[in-house]
Parts: C-alpha cells; structure tokens; sequence
C-alpha cells in the first residue's frame, strides 16, 4: 500500500548524494535524507525512504511498492516488518503534529487503533473554523464515525459542529467496498455467449440452418442486414458499459472476446454508437483499437491512434486522460521507452498523485534508463528519487 506523498524539498542535496552513493555508503544518504525530511515536515518521503532502504537491502525494485504478496516469499517478512516500523514512525510524526486523518492509513496498516482513539477523543476545532480546519474536522468525522474508529466522539462532532439534519443523514450511510474483479472475465463470455445465441436465432430464421461458429465476425460477416432497423442482440448499454472495464483484462481468451463485441458494437446503428470522454469519444471504435493491440494486433497502427489524440486533445477541456491512456498502452505493449518519451512529452507538469498511468521513475525503472531519471530528478528537485536512480545506475 503506497501512502500520500508531500511535496519534495527545494534544497536537493545531489552533490552529496553522488558522493555517498560513489563510496557505497547508501546508508548515510538514506539517513540524512530521512533527517532531512522530518525536519521539512515532509513524512511521506519518510516513509517512502524507509521502505527504498528496506528494498535495496533485500535486493527488489527501488522504484516500485510492491504488495507484500508480490514479494518472493523468502523475503515477505523482512519486508513486512521493514513496512510496519515506517508505518508505525511516521504515523506517530503525524499524530504528534496533530493530523489524525493523515496519519490514520499509517496506523491502519499496522493494525493499531488506539492511538487514533485516543487522539479523536481529544480531538475539536474551534468555532468559526477556517477552510483547513474544516477539511480536517469533515476527514476526522469520517474517520471516526464512517470508519467506525471512535463512532461516538464523530457523532458528537458531527452533531455540534453540522446539526441534526445532516448527523441524522449520514447516520444511516456505511461507506461499502465491492470486490468484483474476478468476475469480469464471467462477464465477458456471458454477454459474448449472449450476443453469439441471439445472432444464431436470427440467422436461423432467415437462413433456415444454424450456423456453428461461436465467433461473432464469422456470424455477421457478409450479413449486414444482421443490423438493418436499428437491430441490436443485447441491450447496447450493457455493452458499452462492459467494454470500458475490459481494457484491463489480461487474459487473451476474454480480451479477444471482448474484441468481437467491440467489433460487433461498430455494426450498431448510429442509434446505439455511444461517445465518451476522450481519448474513446467514438466508444467501441476506439476501444477496439485498443483492445486489438492488447491482442498483438494492428498494434503500431493503435499506438499512432493513441498518440494523435494525446497530442491534439485540449488539456483544458479534455484533462490529461489521452495521454495517460497512451503511455498505459505502450506500458502493456511493453514499449517501455517509448512510454517514457509520452510521458516526458504531454505528463510531465501533471500531479503523479493524479495519474492512473505509472509514474516516471517507474517507467525509467521498467526501461532500464537511469541516467534519465537522474536527469528527471535533478529537474524536478528530487533527491530520493536520484538517490533511487544513481543506485541503479552504479549497478
């Protein structure tokens, strides 16, 4: 689990940071960037130190967080104890500085409350409480009452400081979390197997005989007036719905099922054709390309598709989602490097916190380019990162 990170300090120390990584002495970057750190307030950079120096001792990523589950099972424990003592310090930072809804994730994942009770007891905001303050009581109220850590104190809050009109509201709202997953590739084959048996029926009417085929480019191929009268075999928003979590599929037997329907969804009359945001502003058209080169088809003709919206797209209107969904396509397609030159291209001023693509430092990483990455820190004023990069590099 990756925690917030805070914003990176301005005195980066890299001419010292070359030195000590010349001399193999990683221990002492590591410890004075820690020190450095805390003495900035910046506690999620010490935690994400911590957890860099548990990793290049035991010889894993630098620039990576895996889950401990994904970690070699001879090494699940160290690194599980290496996480739980960062947690555990810089959750105490955080609580010491009075940031109960900060240093909650911290104390969550060690699986120690009481400190967060005890402090949410202790816990108010003085009247009229300016905007900070505010988010701060909403956050704690949330964490208190919603989450179930001390529910009574966050009913008292919520009932001074916001009325019975809103504590009676959300006495009654239970944040929920669906696991649903593993059952999308069930999805996928069902609604395939739907679309394939209501083609067959309509063919067999016409045609007499039932073809065999469960292949639905086979069935429609050279029968357009499959689609004549605004014909559909499933319900089209059940489609189009299916096919935007299909794109992370990695299981080719689904993801090429998912490429039937995306093709049989072009067919729809243009009563059924949905647009979305972009890059997938004509929705199965767009997504077919995608999901085609997941498949190893068409796959320089999609990655040029990507790039074109990516560089015409208009950040203002259309955000950064197009190229966030270029350099995820080229990070599938394991064209690592050219993920790092898209990013650098149309990413590289937006929050990482923001993006659902990797990062770049983990594309560097993935890349092998360290050198770049040195470069990249030192632009962006981030000595653990060059630390992480000049590491590698010597290696």
């Amino acid at each position: 689990m990756a925690m917030p990170e805070d914003r990176r300090t301005d005195a980066a120390p890299f001419s010292w940071i070359d030195e000590a990584v010349r001399n193999a002495d990683d221990d002492r970057a590591f410890e004075q960037l820690v020190q450095q750190f805390t003495h900035e307030r910046q506690y999620g950079s010490v935690f994400n130190a911590r957890l860099m120096r548990a990793r290049l001792a035991l010889g894993l990523p630098l620039l990576s967080q895996p889950a401990i589950g994904d970690v070699p099972k001879a090494l699940q424990q160290r690194y599980q104890d290496a996480y739980l003592d960062a947690a555990r310090e810089v959750g105490q930072l955080l609580l010491t500085d009075g940031n109960i809804p900060a240093a909650w994730p911290y104390f969550r994942a060690v699986g120690n409350i009481g400190p967060i009770v005890e402090a949410i007891d202790a816990f108010d905001v003085d009247e009229p409480a300016p905007p900070e303050a505010l988010d701060r009581l909403n956050a704690t109220i949330q964490i208190a009452f919603q989450e179930g850590v001390n529910p009574r104190k966050g009913f008292e809050l919520m009932l001074k400081h916001f009325g019975m009109c809103r504590a009676v509201t959300m006495f009654g709202a239970y944040p929920r979390q669906d696991g649903r997953e593993e059952s999308l590739r069930l999805l996928v084959r069902s609604l395939h197997a739907e679309i394939v048996e209501n083609l067959k029926r309509a063919i067999s009417a016409v045609e007499g005989t039932c073809p065999e085929s469960d292949s639905i480019p086979v069935l429609v191929e050279g029968r357009d007036w499959l689609f004549e009268n605004n014909a559909q075999y499933t319900d089209s928003s059940h489609l189009a719905g299916l096919l935007k979590f299909c794109m992370d599929l990695d299981d080719e037997a689904a993801l090429r099922q998912a490429v039937e329907m995306a093709d049989y969804g072009c067919r729809l009359s243009p009563m059924f054709q949905y647009s979305d945001d972009p890059p997938f502003d004509r929705a199965y058209e767009d997504r077919r390309v995608y999901l085609r080169a997941l498949i190893g088809e068409a796959v320089d003709r999609a990655v040029a598709h990507f790039e074109a919206k990516a560089g015409d797209c208009d950040r203002d209107r259309d955000g950064t989602r197009p190229a966030e969904v270029l350099v995820e396509l080229l990070t599938r397609l394991q064209r690592y490097s050219d993920a790092v030159g898209a990013f650098r291209r149309y990413l590289a001023d937006a929050p990482p916190e923001h993006l659902s693509c990797p990062t770049l430092p983990q594309l560097c990483e993935m890349a092998g380019d360290f050198e770049q990455l040195k470069n990249v820190a030192q632009e962006q004023s981030d000595p653990l990162t060059y630390l992480a990069a000049a590491i590698r590099s010597r290696a």
